[in-house]
């Protein structure tokens, strides 16, 4: 577990939100509409529970987008991150999927570990493969370790038949 940072309440978001003029509505079911503006092509700022302590964005505070598309990537590299296009993602997947997603899968909660991808996987995960050797870093989630994050990505699984989003800091 690497969430160690600050953790802020809802009615404090609601405030704060309030105080700037933004406008917002809480969704009854957040995973469920989250999951289908993704699937619908949007980016999504994802900010839940505490903050997570080290280099990378594992669900607490992440930037998502679907990971299908190579137009996905490309849009996260020019509007979001300012970088070069080509440069790759990370994905996230649920735990019990990443047999199906990694080659010689193990858990991987941190994105630190390197796996090949399946070739008959890759166009599924375009966005997250890198380009010149069909690698990818991914993070495993595990329900018990990161309850809505992992209800997230159930529910794009649901919409898209992918357990997988793009995640980026």
């Amino acid at each position: 577990d690497v969430y160690y940072g600050d953790e802020f309440e809802t009615a404090e978001i609601c405030n704060l939100l309030k105080t700037n003029k933004i406008d917002f509505y809480e969704p009854d079911n957040l995973e469920q509409t989250v999951a289908e503006r993704l699937a619908d092509g949007e980016l999504v700022g994802w900010f839940q529970g505490r903050m997570e302590l080290g280099p990378r964005a594992l669900g607490n505070r992440s930037i998502l987008a679907d990971p299908r598309t190579e137009s996905s990537r490309d849009r996260v590299n020019k509007f979001v991150k300012h970088r070069e296009g080509w440069r790759p993602f990370a994905p996230s997947l649920r735990y019990e999927d990443a047999d199906e997603y990694l080659e010689d899968a193990v858990e991987s909660p941190f994105m630190i570990k390197t796996f090949d991808v399946p070739e008959d996987k890759c166009d599924e995960i375009a966005a997250v493969i890198h380009p010149n050797d069909a690698t990818t870093r991914p993070q495993t989630v595990r329900s018990n370790q990161n309850p809505r994050y992992h209800a997230l990505l159930s529910a794009f699984a649901e919409i898209t038949d992918v357990p997988v989003l793009l995640n980026t800091s």
